[in-house]
């Protein structure tokens, strides 16, 4: 058994508070939940209101299959969300 770990760092340039923040961020949580049926959580930069760290998590056998999922949610968050630009992926697997 694999467990892939998908950790990006977006960029939240139209933010102006936490509120905001947490709204902006429980949508995109939700969505890639819904549609690739990963866990996900905001990992990072909790008090920061244009920065945020997300982590996506899945279990598997095959890691081929695992690694384009996860790569599948970034693609996602690039053309769904173009206003949260991605600064960083990191792809790992335990």
């Amino acid at each position: 058994m694999l467990v892939a770990t998908c950790v990006i760092q977006l960029q939240l340039p139209g933010v102006r508070s936490l509120k905001e923040k947490r709204r902006v961020l429980k949508s995109v949580l939700k969505r890639l939940h819904n549609q690739f049926n990963v866990a996900s959580a905001e990992i990072d930069h909790h008090d920061v209101w244009q920065t945020a760290t997300i982590a996506l998590v899945t279990v598997g056998t095959d890691g081929h299959y695992l690694t384009g999922l996860l790569e599948k949610t970034v693609q996602w968050v690039e053309q769904a969300r173009p206003d949260l630009p991605i600064e960083a992926v990191s792809i790992t697997f335990r």
